[in-house]
């Protein structure tokens, strides 16, 4: 067995938390295997690369996974089959988080697969794993002997109320903060820290501390947290070189060869044939033009090149993809050297811009956004509390009330493709466009709605998740969802070349492509909500990233006058569509009224007013949601509910008009008053006369009159009827008939007793003859003797009793 090797190290300004690497005991076969810990959260990262690069490959595959264990944390799976299904989105963005600072570490050219496995083994339900996976997977990369410029390191920091950057926050602590960073970086040879990856958002209790005077998260505040991860980063990463030194050092690194796209002969063949054709095409404003111009000089290159490079069985390939890095060769130079940009802006400039709400007639919000060629149609759909999504998740959130769902479609970018559901890129846009407005809805005591925003990008060029992030607002204050301030997003891109770096504003999505950074603020005009930062070089400088937030707030600014202009606050009420919701919180005591017997009382008030109601409750106190898209009927049911909470009192000797709710053995129960049940006892529903049954006079849903006779200490309503009690209802033709004749024989004044026991005897004495000297008979019996008849006393005395009755 492998000896297996640990470092730990107390967590720099939190001597309370302790981030802890080992290998050596866990998954031996895998090239490179980490356990990491932080309190009781741990998790195990593979990393495991094939031994050659499939055959014509020309991207890196390099694959992510987070294997989310219920067992983790105590659970069985909710599912129908109780075992893990496809991943979460949680699992998804943490896959992506992993991704994104790993992909630039491997080296160009190389074409293996590499898999990447994080496996969530414990879950303390206090600290997150997705941070904990990042430095694992760089770990054991950095152990495993494949090809990795590592390791990097990450932290999650959160910005507190009282303006304090807090390292690796628990859930708690993240929620009572006002904005999260989550930031992954490497060390340079300096022992500085060059930032790779940036993924943020405010919470949910971001406006109420504002409020209350906590301090704004402007982009110097973000300036400060991304120079303040460094300190963890660059811990992190030495507690992992000092595993590898543990462990024996790195692997020896795997044989493996690097594929080149294209040779150096054959670029510059492509340049001498088609650099000014590719300088008209990227001269092109329009996206479409340009493409075909694209298509028209490459085909030409081709066709030029052909007969030159025959030799090589893959010579068009190979010209192909030196033309597109000659275009990004040519697009680069032109914004460094020249300050002009692929379709003529300058590095600040933004493309035009428009804005709509009310685009669509029958549902509750709309907006449509755009800019340049991106458009999005965003909708917004407003539900009860009760459509909250539920999570099965490994973190300690388990509902969602407000959900941003992003897609797009192939059509989008003029292409032809398989819609199959979200991938994960659409996952990860939606969920950022989701935390930038997390933190202007308005809290479920203000608003009750369970809230729903759909982005369907109907065209491309560029940041449509930002573009989401616009639409989002709109729709939102076109379906009169009560949010604290308007959320713009703009996606910045940065060029370095030549010593210098070039910051562009509202970036194409070619641009995204050729440069050096892609850079995503969104936020109000105050104060930021959401960033998301990747890139591709190693590190940018304290004064270009500020430059660049600046650079997004005036952008950001611009675009919110042009909403204004569309939409300037959201409106009063919801649309004419939408349910109109109220919310108010009952006494925990109070829920079972409220509901009744297996939902009787609720069900009653919903089939009455057509309103729909949902109770829930916290443990301390419940809260009643009442929504319909007829106002009125929501007024009914509040008004009926809280008669409920607070009943008005049944005067004795006041008759009311009430209606049979249930019916037992001993009597019928009447609903008299909101709230309010009275009893009459099956003794008071037969006008004097004996009934069998309640149900001979009475059936449930009867509306009766009936007149309050006692009301006790308890509360208790004791009923009668009022005015002449129902006619008893037949049970069956053979018994009403002889109910009538029994009520004729008691008007009738003629009366005939008979005796049943007297006729059997003379049936008996005629068949059998005398049987002997019969019993006395007690006084008033009718008889003579009857033998050894008399032995049986109390049973002939019932019989006599029987025959007077009949």
């Amino acid at each position: 067995m492998a000896e297996a090797h640990s470092v730990s190290r107390a967590v720099s300004g939190a001597p309370d938390k302790v981030l802890s690497f080992e290998t050596g005991k866990l998954a031996g076969q895998a090239d490179g295997a980490v356990t990491v810990r932080l309190g009781d959260t741990v998790v195990l990262v593979t990393a495991t690369a094939a031994k050659s690069a499939r055959e014509g490959a020309d991207f890196f595959p390099l694959t992510v996974d987070i294997e989310e264990r219920m067992y983790a944390a105590g659970k069985i799976p909710g599912s129908f089959f109780r075992r893990e299904g496809k991943a979460s989105d949680q699992a998804i963005l943490t896959c992506r988080l992993i991704d994104r600072p790993l992909r630039p570490c491997f080296p160009d050219g190389f074409r293996n697969e590499v898999h990447v496995v994080g496996t969530i083994l414990g879950a303390d339900l206090e600290n997150p794993h997705d941070v904990v996976a990042i430095n694992g997977a760089s770990a054991a990369l950095s152990l495993s002997g494949i090809p990795f410029d590592g390791p990097i390191g990450a932290v999650r920091v959160a910005f507190s109320t009282d303006g304090e950057w807090i390292p690796f926050p628990t859930y708690e602590e993240g929620e009572a903060a006002t904005f999260e960073l989550v930031v992954a970086g490497r060390l340079l040879d300096d022992d500085d820290v060059a930032i790779m990856m940036v993924e943020a958002g405010g919470t949910e209790a971001a406006w109420p501390a504002f409020e209350a005077g906590a301090p704004k998260v402007t982009e110097e505040v973000i300036a400060q947290g991304l120079e303040a991860s460094k300190t963890w980063i660059r811990e992190s990463i030495k507690d992992q070189l000092e595993l590898i030194e543990a462990a024996g050092g790195r692997k020896p690194e795997m044989e493996f060869t690097t594929t080149t796209d294209y040779t150096h002969e054959i670029f510059e063949a492509v340049a001498e044939v088609a650099y000014d054709q590719v300088v008209r095409a990227e001269s092109i404003a329009d996206k479409v033009e340009r493409i075909a111009a694209e298509g028209e000089a490459r085909d030409a290159v081709v066709a030029a090149l052909a007969d030159r490079f025959a030799d090589l069985p893959d010579a068009e390939k190979q010209i192909k993809a030196a033309f597109r890095s000659l275009i990004k060769q040519v697009v680069r130079k032109r914004i460094v050297e020249e300050g002009v940009r692929i379709d003529g802006r300058g590095p600040r400039d933004i493309r035009p811009l428009s804005a709509e709400v009310g685009v669509l007639p029958s549902v509750h919000g709309s907006g449509l956004f755009q800019r340049g060629e991106t458009q999005v149609l965003n909708v917004c759909t407003l539900g009860m509390p009760r459509m909250e999504q539920m999570l099965d998740t490994l973190g300690v959130v388990d509902r969602k009330r407000y959900m941003h769902h992003y897609n797009f479609p192939p059509y989008s970018t003029g292409e032809t493709g398989f819609m199959r559901g979200p991938k994960r890129r659409e996952i990860g846009h939606g969920m950022l466009a989701e935390r930038a407005l997390v933190p202007v809805l308005p809290s479920k005591e203000e608003f009750a709605y369970t809230i729903r925003t759909v982005s369907d990008v109907l065209s491309s060029n560029g940041s449509t998740s930002m573009g989401s992030v616009c639409g989002s607002t709109l729709s939102l204050m076109d379906a009169g969802v009560p949010i604290k301030a308007p959320v713009a997003g703009i996606a910045m891109g940065l060029v370095y070349a030549e010593g210098k770096y070039t910051t562009l504003t509202d970036i194409l999505g070619a641009e995204d492509a050729f440069g050096d950074m892609d850079f995503k603020v969104a936020g109000t005009a105050e104060f930021v909500t959401a960033l998301q930062l990747d890139t591709k070089i190693d590190g940018i400088p304290a004064d270009v990233l500020a430059q660049a937030l600046q650079q997004a707030r005036e952008a950001r600014l611009t675009i919110l006058e042009v909403m204004r202009g569309a939409i300037a606050e959201p409106r009063p009420e919801v649309g004419p569509t939408a349910p109109k919701i109220i919310s108010f919180e009952i006494p925990i005591d109070k829920i079972g009224e409220v509901i009744g017997p297996k939902g009787k009382v609720i069900n009653a008030i919903q089939q009455e007013t057509g309103a729909d109601i949902s109770v829930d409750d916290d443990g301390t106190v419940g809260r009643v949601s009442i929504g319909s898209t007829d106002g009125g009927a929501v007024q009914e049911a509040e008004r009926q509910i809280k008669l409920i909470l607070n009943p008005p009192t049944a005067n004795v000797g006041q008759t009311y008009t009430g209606k049979v709710v249930n019916i037992t053995k001993f009597g019928a129960f009447v609903n008299i008053l909101p709230g309010r049940d009275g009893l009459i006892h099956i003794s008071k529903l037969g006008g004097g006369k004996r009934i069998e049954k309640v149900e001979d006079v009475v059936d449930l849903g009867d509306e009766i009159e009936v007149v309050v006779e006692d009301v006790d200490p308890n509360g208790k309503v004791s009923l009668a009827l009022a005015g002449a009690a129902p006619a008893a209802r037949e049970r069956s033709g053979e018994r009403s008939d002889r109910g009538d004749d029994r009520a004729q024989a008691t008007d009738s004044s003629d009366r005939e007793y008979v005796s049943f026991e007297d006729a059997f005897d003379d049936e008996v004495r005629s068949e059998f003859g005398d049987l002997g000297p019969a019993a006395p008979v007690a006084d008033g019996g009718g008889r003579g003797d009857r033998g050894d008849r008399g032995d049986r006393g109390g049973r002939g005395g019932r019989g006599r009793d029987r025959g007077r009755r009949r």
